[in-house]
């Protein structure tokens, strides 16, 4: 069975967009991932989006989800990213906390050290999840 993370952050946005389409890129199916909001935005950050473009990643289509119990209690392991109280806690599950800046406001050039950021902590995530053969 496949392991399942679940990224989370207030407005599902930016940060846990990133993080989720970094995983599903390296994981290429040996992970579920899945990624929320505890108050989704109305869409993707354009710059995020521009961001994960330049590495050759399309996020264009994504939408900010709603968080569900259902995806958090399938999840094995909950990484949080700057959502303190907002995000409910959920007991027996693997808990991440990643403190990284919002890409909220900010320019591409802003954006690019927040993703690579991201990009550095799903590759280790992707290590201890599944191991080498």
């Amino acid at each position: 069975m496949a392991p399942e993370v679940l990224f989370m952050c207030v407005h599902n946005a930016g940060r846990s967009q990133m993080a989720a389409a970094l995983l599903e890129h390296y994981a290429a199916g040996r992970v579920v991932v899945r990624s929320a909001g505890s108050a989704p935005a109305d869409e993707v950050n354009s710059a995020v989006v521009a961001a994960m473009a330049e590495i050759g990643i399309d996020i264009s289509k994504q939408a900010p989800k709603p968080l569900t119990d259902e995806a958090a209690r399938a999840a094995d392991v909950v990484v949080t990213m700057g959502c303190g109280d907002a995000c409910p806690y959920y007991p027996g599950k693997r808990y991440l906390d990643w403190e990284l800046d919002d890409p909220a406001g900010k320019t591409l050039d802003a954006v690019r050290p927040i993703r690579d950021e991201i990009d550095r902590r799903v590759r280790a995530l992707l290590t201890g999840l599944i191991p080498a053969n």
